[in-house]
């Protein structure tokens, strides 16, 4: 039976055409945290890399660290708002169920009525989100498509839980994803480890917090007292997480270079989820990376940002030189799920 579908008409390919971050204004050094925790500068330093990390403001929202880092990727790449068809937004520190904050971004920079919604894939959410985004440009459901990775895990960080308060950091990352003559994104090797995802989580869900009745439930016990319960926070088992990056993540980044049909000695450049510097400088190890490969390690004044932070490593690379438009970079994102994603792709 021969089908009445019309084939779809997107580009041959697609492209990273501009990239934009937006980090908040307070820096948090590690003296601050240590106000909280019985820690040491010497010991944080050793453990995670991080010397400060950047916390948002109660007017750097979500939305408007987004906004703000959107501005500058659709300039970067040098279209305008209303040519954007799609946003893309990743992050697990937008608190309100629905709307997708995605929606209020896409009206707030102008782009008209573009296809927009969130997605939840932890650490590894931006290359969740660039992965969709060049479907959607090959498949021609949207010319050029917006992609963000943004966080306030400031908002979910136990400042007393001394396994984790010092990893967190706020900010966001945006690129346009745009059509391309030639291969500048290559196939993603993407997966999840359900098996794992206690590793990493929230540690109290939203509705333990609730107040009123519930639909179909019976008496008081159908309540329950707020004060009576900590405040959210992400926690992990710090172990646990570091062999599965180290040894685990080692292996996808070479199946995504395998996957691209790239060497370690054709990288210019490596951008691995900013999680802890001793992942990344393992994971290098691992790899054997040669000495000219440009390894991005923002974790060190930035920290953790979860979904923001392979963007935004992206982009200081470029504003400081230390890239170049055309490099060709290995990413690579993993985190809470536990999930993971990482491609090759052409710098804008």
């Amino acid at each position: 039976m021969t089908s009445k579908i019309k084939p779809a008409k997107g580009a041959p390919y697609a492209r990273i055409m501009g990239v934009g971050g937006y980090r908040p204004t307070r820096v948090v050094p590690n003296e601050e945290i240590l106000k909280h925790i019985d820690s040491s500068d010497e010991w944080i330093r050793s453990r995670s890399g991080i010397a400060t990390r950047h916390w948002a403001s109660p007017e750097e929202t979500v939305a408007t660290m987004s906004v703000e880092a959107s501005g500058k990727a659709i300039a970067d790449a040098g279209i305008t708002p209303e040519q954007i068809g799609g946003v893309i937004v990743s992050t697990v520190s937008h608190f309100k169920q629905t709307p997708a904050v995605a929606t209020e971004i896409a009206h707030r920079i102008g782009a008209g009525k573009p296809a927009a919604f969130d997605i939840s894939a932890g650490c590894a959410g931006f290359g969740y989100g660039l992965t969709l985004a060049k479907g959607m440009v090959t498949d021609g459901s949207a010319e050029y498509v917006l992609v963000i990775g943004v966080e306030r895990l400031s908002d979910l960080t136990d400042l007393e839980d001394r396994a984790t308060a010092f990893l967190f950091g706020d900010g966001a990352g945006a690129v346009i994803v745009g059509p391309a003559g030639e291969p500048a994104i290559g196939p993603t090797v993407w997966g999840s480890e359900g098996d794992k995802s206690e590793t990493i989580k929230q540690t109290v869900a939203w509705d333990a917090y609730r107040t009123t009745p519930v639909p179909g439930g019976e008496g008081p016990e159908q309540r329950t007292a707020p004060e009576d319960i900590r405040y959210p926070a992400i926690t992990q088992e710090g172990q646990a997480v570091f062999r599965w990056a180290v040894f685990e993540m080692a292996k996808v980044a070479q199946q995504a270079l395998d996957a691209a049909g790239v060497s370690p000695e054709d990288l210019d450049v490596f951008i691995p989820h900013q999680a802890n510097m001793r992942i990344i400088d393992s994971m290098v190890k691992t790899l054997k990376l040669p000495e000219s490969v440009t390894v991005a390690r923002d974790v060190e004044t930035t920290g953790n940002t979860s979904a923001a932070s392979i963007p935004l490593a992206m982009e200081r690379l470029l504003a400081t030189g230390q890239a170049k438009s055309g490099d060709t970079a290995l990413v690579i994102g993993f985190g809470a799920g536990l999930v993971y994603a990482a491609t090759v792709v052409t710098l804008p």
